[in-house]
C-alpha cells in the first residue's frame, strides 16, 4: 500500500486478496471508514481499478491497480468523553504520557466516533496535534484495545512529527511484560519474521514468508519467571507491527494468556491453576483480557532532545495473575 499524499492512496492487488470485493477490501485496509462510506465513494467514481470506474462489488484480480481518495468523514466533530478517566504519568507543553487502561480503543474507527481514548483526550486537553488526521488528534502510536500501559500523546504538530520520526527510525525503546502459556524453550531469544493480515480473518495477523503485503517484524524476549505451564516474559519489540507481540508468541506455540483472538481462551480463573478443586469454595476470575502490558517507553523529548523514560506500574489483573502463579504454579 502506497499513499500518494494525505488525501489519496494507490495499491496493487496481491494474491491473498484475489476475488475479494473491492468495498470489503477497502474497509479492511482503512477501518476508520465504514463499508457504506466506501460504497458511496466507489459508486461516485472516487476509487478506480486500472483507471476504470467499477462497482463496489467488483471482484479483485491479481495485479490490478487500485487508486482513489478517502471518504468524507460522516462527522468532523468528535464528541468529548468526560466519563473516561486518564492516568497521566507525565505532562508538559509538548507531550502527555498516559498509562492506558484495558478495554479502551485508542482512536475512532468506522461508524464509532465516541468512547475512545481520543474522545477522552479532547475533553481533558485544550491542545492536541493534528498531524495524525482529524480523527486522531494527538495520536502518535497505538496500543491494542485490551493492552495496558505507556502511550505518548503529542500536543502540537512539530512534537508529533519529531516523535513519529523516532518510531520510524526505531530509536524509541519499548518494553512490554506478558504472561504466556507453556514454557518457553530459551531464556532469551530474538524472533524475526514477516507479518501480514490473515487471508480469511481480517482482524487477525499471521506470520508468513516475504510477501508484498507483509512487513518485517522483530522481537527480543527475556524470561523473567518460569512456572508450571506458564512463563512471565519481558519483550522488547524492535519494530511496531499490528499485533506483533501477540502473533510472535503464538508463532512460538506460547500464546499470551487470555488472548481470545489468538488462542480462544478469554479468561483465566483461579481454578484453572489448581491441581485439585476439591476444597475450592470460590473461583475468582484472575484476568479477562490478554496479559500484555506496555511497561516502559524511552523517547527523546521533542523540544529539548533529552532522553526520557516512562514506566507504567503493572496493572492489577496481571499482578493478581502473577501472585496466583507464584502461589500455585511454582516449578517443582
Amino acid at each position: 500500500m502506497d499513499s500518494n499524499d494525505d488525501n489519496s492512496f494507490a495499491a496493487e492487488v496481491s494474491d491473498i486478496d484475489v476475488d475479494r470485493r473491492l468495498d470489503h477490501w477497502l474497509s479492511s485496509r482503512f477501518p476508520e471508514f465504514s463499508r457504506s462510506q466506501w460504497q458511496k465513494l466507489i459508486s461516485a467514481g472516487g476509487v478506480t481499478v486500472n483507471d476504470r470506474q467499477v462497482k463496489p462489488s467488483w471482484k479483485l484480480r491479481l495485479g490490478e491497480k487500485i487508486a482513489g481518495g478517502y471518504p468524507e468523514p460522516t462527522s468532523t466533530e468528535l464528541p468529548p468523553a468526560p466519563q473516561i478517566s486518564l492516568d497521566v504519568l507525565y505532562e508538559d507543553e509538548q507531550i502527555v504520557v498516559l498509562n492506558k487502561q484495558a478495554g479502551l480503543i485508542v482512536h475512532p474507527g468506522k461508524a464509532n466516533y465516541g468512547g475512545t481514548l481520543v474522545n477522552a483526550l479532547i475533553h481533558h486537553f485544550d491542545e492536541l496535534s493534528g498531524a495524525g488526521g482529524a480523527h486522531r488528534p494527538g495520536i502518535v502510536h497505538r496500543l491494542d484495545r485490551d493492552t495496558t500501559g505507556v502511550i505518548v500523546v503529542a500536543k502540537d504538530d512539530q512534537s508529533h512529527d519529531r516523535i513519529a520520526a523516532q518510531f520510524h527510525d526505531r530509536t524509541v525503546e519499548k518494553e512490554y511484560r506478558a504472561v504466556v502459556w507453556g514454557k518457553l524453550e530459551f531464556d532469551t531469544d530474538f524472533i524475526e519474521t514477516h507479518i501480514r493480515a490473515h487471508s480469511k480473518h481480517r482482524e487477525k495477523m499471521v506470520v508468513c514468508g516475504p510477501d508484498p503485503e507483509a512487513r518485517l517484524a522483530q522481537t527480543f524476549y527475556e524470561v523473567q519467571e518460569r512456572f508450571r505451564d506458564f512463563t512471565y516474559v519481558k519483550m522488547l519489540p524492535k519494530t511496531g507491527r499490528t499485533h506483533q507481540l501477540r502473533v510472535h508468541m503464538q508463532h512460538l506455540g506460547h500464546a499470551i494468556v487470555a488472548d481470545s483472538l489468538y488462542r480462544g481462551h478469554a479468561e483465566v480463573h483461579l481454578a484453572d491453576l489448581l491441581d485439585s478443586r476439591e476444597h475450592l469454595t470460590e473461583n475468582p476470575r484472575l484476568i479477562a483480557r490478554q496479559a500484555l502490558h506496555a511497561y516502559r517507553l524511552q523517547i527523546d523529548h521533542p523540544r529539548t532532545g533529552e532522553r526520557m523514560e516512562f514506566i507504567a506500574p503493572m496493572p492489577q489483573d496481571m499482578e493478581r495473575l502473577l501472585a496466583a502463579l507464584r502461589e500455585h504454579r511454582r516449578e517443582r
